[in-house]
């Protein structure tokens, strides 16, 4: 089936304070943390994103890549200030949102939130893991999103969690999407070194 036309968005505007220095330039299989993230993206999106740190270097991307940065209007102001940088640049009315240290992003499990997200009567689509409604990835409606999301900026939220309550949001069930990713590897996450430890092997 056609995708639907959506932009892709990488957060890769953290500290990295848990894992003590810059994890995204951490080689996994070969390539930089943050290239597995941005190919996965590439894979399923119009365009892709990337919003890293006012004041940050220009993070490592593929070559000939694409890709377009993006700047966080404030250091490590939290994930939600992110998502509305990323959403505000983007071109397209669906937006997947992930984060730059996850590795193990499956196409099929990303097409398949876009689809949903085309097809149901919502403004957002997540994952559902052992009961729980996981924030990343994120599939949203741009327009409706953003306006959400700024609301909250200006209450003082920060968090991703924050924008999934405030829209209508469906899960897609773990038995429907474990299918394509039985050892739920999209939902993998590098925060400190023993995980990196894990991912290399």
């Amino acid at each position: 089936m056609t995708l639907p036309s959506a932009s892709g968005i990488v957060l890769a505007g953290g500290r990295s304070s848990r894992f003590g220095r810059d994890k995204l330039t951490e080689l996994v299989d070969g390539r930089p943390l943050l290239h597995h993230a941005v190919f996965a993206i590439d894979g399923v999106c119009v365009e892709t994103l990337v919003v890293v740190a006012p004041l940050a270097d220009p993070p490592p991307l593929p070559a000939g890549s694409s890709v377009r940065v993006v700047r966080d209007p404030e250091p490590f102001g939290g994930p939600l200030v992110g998502v509305v940088v990323g959403l505000e640049q983007a071109r397209e009315p669906l937006a997947l949102v992930v984060a730059g240290d996850m590795p193990r992003l499956q196409p099929a499990v990303l097409r398949a939130m876009l689809h949903a997200l085309e097809d149901a009567d919502a403004e957002a689509i997540v994952l559902r893991y052992q009961g729980r409604d996981q924030q990343l990835p994120l599939a949203v409606r741009n327009g409706v999103a953003t306006a959400r999301a700024r609301a909250l900026l200006a209450r003082g939220e920060r968090s991703l969690a924050a924008l999934v309550r405030a829209l209508r949001a469906r899960g897609i069930e773990e038995t429907d999407w474990r299918g394509m990713d039985p050892t739920a590897a999209t939902l993998s996450d590098i925060d400190q070194p023993s995980d990196l430890a894990r991912a290399r092997r």
